[in-house]
């Protein structure tokens, strides 16, 4: 039990940084993203996933330059991430589902990959951190993947058919595709998360 308590409280060692401060801001502004999307104001609401997309770079750079990495930092990373792709999928999903077009409303079904992913994240770390596991820092596919996804989505709401500020620009197939592509990363970013978790649970219950 005390080795438990001590990761939980070995979270919050060294952890007022620069880059926790814009986990944190990525958090706040998912509300915000998810008001102005919903409010039909695509310009504001892609100005601001840009933004989020913006921090999401700038801390791990400034952790790393600069030796703020904390632990508190290694999980508030990725759960802004989640956060804001969980939101995002759930908001694209809702507007592909509104689209005139089948191939943009069958594109909509692929937000579902996102969805069930994030969540099995979301309730492993949960899960891990309840049995004194403390969840490692995203893998590069993960970065690659949040990457991806951040541009696809901006494309999308920018120029995407139906869907898009302007709407008239990208072809529906294109759009289709883009999506595919991102699933895929998602994908193979979950599968390269596997064997770090499997080993991390070996190590804990071995030592039982």
């Amino acid at each position: 039990m005390k080795k438990e308590e001590n990761i939980v409280g070995n979270l919050f060692e060294g952890c007022m940084t620069i880059p926790n401060l814009l986990s944190v801001i990525r958090i706040i502004l998912v509300p915000v993203f998810a008001y102005f999307f919903l409010k039909g104001d695509k310009i504001l609401a892609i100005s601001i996933l840009a933004f989020s997309g913006i921090t999401d770079f700038l801390d791990g750079k400034i952790a790393r330059r600069f030796n703020q990495v904390s632990a508190l930092g290694k999980l508030l990373d990725p759960v802004a991430d989640k956060i804001t792709m969980l939101t995002i999928a759930v908001m694209m999903i809702i507007l592909f589902g509104r689209a005139q077009s089948p191939v943009i409303r069958a594109a909509g079904y692929v937000f579902i990959v996102f969805i069930v992913k994030e969540l099995i994240f979301v309730i492993g770390g949960a899960l891990m951190i309840g049995f004194g596991i403390r969840p490692g820092a995203a893998e590069i596919w993960g970065k690659v993947a949040t990457f991806v996804f951040y541009l696809v989505m901006i494309a999308i709401l920018l120029i995407g058919p139906e869907v898009g500020a302007f709407s008239t620009v990208m072809p529906e197939t294109v759009a289709m595709i883009l999506v595919c592509i991102s699933a895929l990363c998602t994908i193979i970013a979950f599968i390269s998360y596997i064997p770090a978790i499997v080993k991390q649970v070996k190590e804990r219950f071995s030592k039982d």
